[in-house]
């Protein structure tokens, strides 16, 4: 309702030109959640390498600078929302979107590569301990680090989630175990301080663990968008608009697909044979329209219209033998 308010009181159009700018802006959102998240993990390490120069820390010298090297995994986001923001042309007739999935594994393996260097970390320090000195500064240099790490992951998370990007949300996630590992530097200084030796390389163990579900999570949530996943209640709620359409008799297969963090999708409706092209294509835009409006981020539909036809017969009979067997 407040949707249609809004439409009323400000018109506007579903022409290209207006479902680009509105992809821009997105993506300008996008780009100023990567900005901002960059220049917090920037100062974040900042603290952390002060306090490195001053503890002499070795292991708060290595969360240093694993912090400072995953930042930069904003880096092919930015890539990727600066592509998605140039128009589609006839070899990429659907835009450059699919740029953000690119994106989204090289973080899943960014994430993996975390995870391979926390493990090999943990059993090192297993096999070889040693001390930890100026435990109060490496403790507050860790809780630095995991501050600054989640609140760049919150906010990642809930700009992907708003603006339906799965690789912001999979660096969202990247940066949460950034945040894990950091914490893992306080509990280890804790049992230090405890006079506890192998504190550390047992919580670098409990963390790699943590790391290892983190990355299946985003690893899945990148995959599914590769293999063109959607959430099911989408389709359900775009059959559900079909169907209230006016003039719509029945439906047929619904299909949707994620572009970037755009919806496209494919619908077929049967309206009366008795209609004419016109009023045919008017139905066909009012359909649209209206999953338009009812599907969260779905920016185009493709509509085609089937007719009513009598018993026995088939309007799609020349293309039976194309069918897949």
């Amino acid at each position: 309702m407040r949707h249609r308010v809004g439409h009323v009181v400000v018109p506007h159009s579903h022409e290209t030109v207006d479902k680009v700018d509105a992809a821009m802006e997105t993506s300008r959102e996008g780009m100023r959640t990567l900005w901002l998240s960059l220049g917090v993990l920037g100062l974040t390490c900042a603290v952390q390498a002060v306090i490195v120069a001053v503890s002499g820390s070795v292991a708060l010298l290595g969360d240093t600078l694993h912090n400072g090297a995953d930042a930069l995994t904003a880096v092919p986001l930015g890539i990727a929302f600066v592509l998605g923001r140039r128009a589609a042309n006839r070899r990429y007739t659907y835009g450059y979107g699919r740029a953000e999935d690119l994106a989204g594994i090289a973080i899943v393996l960014t994430i993996a590569v975390s995870s391979l260097l926390a493990a090999y970390e943990a059993v090192d320090r297993l096999l070889h301990p040693r001390e930890v000195t100026h435990l109060w500064a490496v403790a507050l240099a860790a809780v630095a680090g995991f501050v600054g790490n989640e609140w760049v992951a919150r906010y990642r998370i809930r700009t992907g989630r708003r603006i339906g990007s799965a690789a912001l949300v999979a660096d969202g996630l990247h940066a949460r175990t950034d945040g894990f590992t950091s914490l893992a530097v306080l509990l280890g200084a804790g049992g230090a301080a405890l006079g506890w030796r192998l504190a550390d390389p047992l919580i670098g163990l409990l963390i790699t663990a943590a790391l290892l579900v983190v990355l299946r999570d985003a690893a899945r949530e990148v995959y599914r968008r590769l293999m063109d996943s959607v959430d099911p209640a989408l389709l359900e709620t775009a059959e559900r608009t079909l169907r209230a359409v006016d003039g719509v008799r029945g439906i047929g297969q619904v299909r949707m697909r994620w572009i970037g963090h755009s919806l496209r999708a494919e619908a077929e409706i049967v309206v009366d044979s008795v209609l004419t092209v016109v009023q045919a294509h008017a139905l066909a835009v009012a359909a649209e329209h209206a999953l338009i409006h009812a599907v969260p981020r779905l920016t185009a539909a493709t509509v085609h219209t089937d007719h009513t036809a009598a018993a026995g017969t088939d309007p799609h009979a020349a293309l039976a033998h194309h069918s897949a067997a």
